[in-house]
């Protein structure tokens, strides 16, 4: 029965992330390439220089549908008040001379489809099945919406950049919720970690520098296409599904010794092996101008053998035992220990949840082999050495510490002041955001289609707006 619990809690948990990324990687293709489309397309919207259109609406719309079911009658007007404030937080961006760099699309791309595919088990079949398009075209699809995303999400940063909140607003604000609907929280834990990777051995590294350099020789001497090489053994999954191409960087982007070889480099130039953290490269310049470079690689990774993994262990057991016996501080231990790699070395070993940005887990938001070590763990206490996946192939071992847990409660100030504040914080961005809103609309050129203007939001900008 507990292989079973395990299980399920481990499907519904990796099936929870998925669809997260899922849903995200999808929402940036609503406002897709309005110019490319109009052509076939019906405008419903101007905003400045910024277009809106029926299938943006129509897009999201169905989307929606498809999440929640019913939906409201007016639901098409609140989805185009929405796209209209973006397309007005667009315009103002290109307005300000607002930039986002290609380097930064390329990177922000690179990671969502890394994230997707790590847990499709980088299968890009299974990618193409779901999204029905492959991933170069969707990537070059995805480019000048993500584009736009970035520079939206730019532009409402440098609004709302100053809101801050004092205690008394905090106080205030809670004080204005009934207390029959102050929320209810769930079980919390804060959590801190020492994380240690096995050492590759050196047997493992030659076999892994051989095979590259037997890789070099087949692209300088039997004329063979380093990009089809790279797709074929690059353990860079993500570069090399790209033939190794890392797109255009600027100075300061790579570790030093990668850096300090591919500036050396005349195009089209492949360097001689190179060895990072992250193993052993080749690279091959493709284009340099000024300060700024792009290049393809490949990577190959030595392998971890089971003793490696042995090692890595039997050191954390030494490392637990002696914080349990006072040897050792639990925050020396980290300094000490930890790999210096890992987010939570430079926060003295505390774990920090990515989805709110704070110390705190949700129980049900746990990892599963994290969920089921603390389960019966008193606040104190240490667990045994558990192993996780760092990236695709690659594993360490970490020891959790568990340093607080909370029981489910009905929100207070006195317990719950960090999630009041956030809260309150980003109500006050709200209000200013809209107030901006309101205050820009006065000085934009807006257009709305007859067939919305019926919308009470819809009237409102039009009744502020610019005229024709």
């Amino acid at each position: 029965m507990h292989l079973n619990k395990e299980e399920h809690f481990y499907k519904n948990s990796i099936m929870k992330r998925i669809w997260f990324l899922l849903i995200a990687f999808a929402c940036v293709s609503f406002t897709a390439s309005a110019q490319e489309r109009e052509v076939i397309d019906k405008v419903m919207a101007v905003v400045g220089s910024e277009l809106i259109l029926l299938s943006d609406i129509e897009d999201q719309y169905s989307y929606m549908k498809q999440q929640q079911g019913t939906l409201p009658d007016d639901f098409r007007c609140t989805i185009l008040d929405n796209l209209l404030a973006n397309a007005l937080l667009l315009n103002q961006a290109n307005l300000d001379s607002i930039l986002v760099t290609e380097e930064e699309v390329d990177l922000q791309l690179t990671a969502r489809f890394d994230q997707i595919l790590n847990m499709m088990n980088n299968d890009p079949t299974q990618f193409e099945a779901y999204y029905g398009q492959t991933i170069p075209r969707m990537r070059e699809k995805m480019k000048g919406d993500l584009k736009n995303q970035l520079l939206v999400e730019r532009m409402r940063s440098s609004i709302i950049s100053a809101v801050d909140v004092t205690p008394s607003e905090v106080k205030s604000f809670f004080n204005l919720v009934p207390v029959d609907s102050l929320p209810f929280f769930s079980s919390e834990v804060e959590l801190a970690e020492i994380v240690i990777k096995p050492k590759v051995n050196e047997t493992q590294k030659a076999i892994a520098k051989e095979r590259l350099l037997e890789i070099r020789t087949r692209i300088l001497e039997g004329g063979e296409d380093f990009a089809e090489l790279a797709k074929r053994y690059s353990d860079d999954l993500g570069s090399g599904r790209a033939g190794g191409d890392l797109g255009t960087a600027k100075r300061g982007s790579y570790v030093p010794a990668f850096e300090a070889a591919a500036y050396q480099l005349e195009d089209n130039e492949i360097s001689d092996v190179v060895e990072t953290q992250f193993g052993f490269h080749i690279i091959q310049q493709i284009k340099r101008l000024g300060n700024s470079i792009r290049l393809r690689h490949i990577l190959i990774k030595p392998a971890i053998t089971d003793d490696d993994l042995k090692n890595a262990y039997d050191e954390l057991i030494n490392v637990r035992d002696l914080i349990q016996t006072d040897s050792i501080t639990f925050s020396r231990a980290v300094k000490k220990y930890s790999n210096e790699d890992e987010q939570s070395y430079t926060n003295d070993g505390n774990m920090v949840n990515p989805g709110s940005g704070n110390t705190f887990f949700e129980i049900g938001d746990l990892e599963p082999d994290i969920y089921f070590a603390i389960d019966t763990m008193e606040v104190g206490q240490l667990s045994a050495p558990l192993q996780f996946k760092t990236g695709p192939g690659e594993s360490a071992y970490r020891i959790i510490y568990l340093k607080s847990r909370t029981k489910p409660h009905k929100a207070s100030l006195a317990s719950d002041y960090s999630k009041i504040k956030a809260a309150t914080i980003e109500q006050k961005k709200s209000i200013h955001i809209n107030e901006w809103v309101q205050e820009r609309i006065g000085s934009t050129y807006i257009t709305i289609s007859p067939d919305y203007q019926e919308c009470p939001a819809a009237k409102g900008w039009l009744m502020r707006g610019i005229k024709p």
